[in-house]
């Protein structure tokens, strides 16, 4: 099964994201925050990541770069669904490491298509 770990300080979001998710029948792990992300990180490596941008602790940016320059997760993709919609927060998201970037709010089947589109790339 597909593990996808969903990183969101939003209750809400993260169970909205995790159910949609688990419908499609994906494995999800959550996190509140980049920083909770990388703990879970430390113990298991998903097929995917789903981060918003802004949190506390550890935002979206740092994670993914943590992300791509961590041996055992470089390869794993991320995609950066967030509320922060400018082109240069696309262009930074992308200079970060980034496989995608979504916006918020995001059409649930947009997701879907992104998610195993990124799944279809990976080696």
């Amino acid at each position: 099964m597909v593990k996808v770990l969903v990183v969101d300080d939003s209750s809400m979001v993260l169970e909205m994201v995790s159910a949609h998710l688990k419908q499609h029948g994906l494995e999800v792990i959550e996190a509140h925050d980049g920083a909770d992300a990388v703990e879970k990180l430390k113990v298991v490596t998903p097929d995917l990541v789903v981060t918003d941008v802004v949190m506390p602790r550890m935002n979206g940016y740092e994670l993914c770069r943590w992300i791509k320059n961590n041996a055992s997760t470089k390869d794993v993709p991320v995609i950066m669904c967030t509320t922060k919609s400018e082109e240069f927060d696309k262009y930074w998201g992308m200079k970060q490491g980034a496989d995608a970037y979504l916006t918020k709010p995001y059409h649930p089947p947009e997701l879907i298509k992104t998610i195993k589109q990124l799944l279809s790339q990976v080696k």
